[in-house]
């Protein structure tokens, strides 16, 4: 369990405190909003309206208490900067600042972020990857080459075994799990053998998985 200073609660500041309480973290949520801070209520083990561009306010919180302090300000790059820069100054440990330009991104870890994410770009290439092939169901970039795809089983797979397909040494690619039914089968063994309802997930370079799904 991590102690977490969440800032700014749009509707991805708000989306980021559910899934931090599904996953059992403490999270301290701020924003200029009474309306937003009532609404995470639920989900956070405190909140607070605050502005976080006032070094006073900000000494107050015990910034070097928190593991990661995550600057989802969406609206006003100039309060994101300037939220940034002043957590680190306070010993922030970790600082995760949301963007939306690269030259945003740029300013952000020049003043103090430790990391960058980018929920709008990362979106868009989610579903440019998603719905330009109609054999994608899901797919997570792990680097610039090599990505986790989930893809219905190839038709001229049916029937055979992982180890009679040669999946590996004939596609360069690994099975990670099996969904049939909505039930998982992580890892399945050599000898399994795929069926017509079958959903693989699989690990692998892009230019591989690419050739596979033509």
């Amino acid at each position: 369990m991590k102690t977490i200073l969440l800032i700014g609660l749009g509707r991805f500041g708000s989306k980021m405190a559910m899934k931090l309480h599904e996953l059992g973290h403490e999270v301290m949520a701020i924003d200029t909003s009474e309306e937003r801070i009532n609404s995470v209520l639920p989900y956070v083990t405190s909140a607070q309206i605050g502005d976080c561009t006032n070094e006073t306010y900000m000494k107050s919180l015990g910034i070097r208490n928190f593991d990661v302090c995550v600057v989802a300000i969406g609206d006003n790059f100039q309060s994101s900067l300037e939220t940034t820069s002043l957590l680190k100054d306070l010993g922030a440990r970790f600082v995760v600042s949301r963007a939306s330009r690269d030259i945003h991104a740029k300013f952000l870890l020049r003043n103090g972020a430790d990391e960058v994410v980018y929920p709008e770009e990362e979106a868009a290439v989610r579903a440019a990857v998603r719905y330009s092939s109609d054999h994608i169901f899901d797919y997570i970039e792990l680097t610039p080459d090599h990505s986790i795809f989930e893809i219905p089983v190839p038709a001229s797979w049916i029937g055979n075994t992982i180890v009679g397909v040669n999946v590996r040494k004939k596609y360069n690619i690994e099975v990670l799990a099996i969904k049939c039914d909505d039930i998982l089968s992580p890892l399945p063994n050599a000898d399994y053998t795929f069926k017509k309802e079958d959903v693989l997930i699989i690990l692998g370079a892009n230019r591989d998985i690419n050739r596979l799904l033509r």
